[in-house]
């Protein structure tokens, strides 16, 4: 199943992806960096930069500053990733920024749970915006 980010919600669509890995489906998110975060900016751009300070720079925990590994993470966290059956959920699914080649042609869902056309509130940032606050280097 390939799945177009664009304006989904990150929480609803990661716990559809990871649902959709476990029961053994092959899960494609493009336009990673259109994902957006519900909460106010304030909250948001603290709570990451907190998750990247968070332990020792060389032992870690180590969090994630581009879009698609953030997105990969935490689809990661709604896995039983330490046992068999997360692990192997966990490699069927794949997180690109933009549309790559090899997927140009073909067709896009939109994941009708994750969508924000039903959000009532402006209180969310893109996680474009969030990585570029955390630094990220591409």
């Amino acid at each position: 199943m390939i799945i177009d980010g664009s304006d989904n919600i990150l929480g609803r669509l990661a716990s559809f992806a990871a649902k959709s890995g476990l029961d053994g489906e092959e899960i494609v998110i493009l336009n990673c960096e259109n994902i957006v975060v519900s909460s106010t900016k304030e909250f948001l751009l603290d709570h990451y930069k907190q998750r990247i300070d968070r332990g020792h720079p060389y032992h870690g925990p180590f969090f994630p500053k581009l879009p698609d590994r953030i997105v990969k993470r935490t689809i990661r966290g709604m896995l039983p990733y330490k046992k068999e059956r997360g692990r192997n959920a966990f490699k069927k699914v794949k997180c690109y920024l933009g549309i790559p080649s090899e997927y140009k042609g073909k067709e896009f869902e939109k994941a009708k749970i994750a969508d924000t056309t039903k959000y009532r509130t402006l209180n969310y940032l893109k996680l474009s915006r969030i990585s570029e606050h955390l630094g990220k280097k591409i």
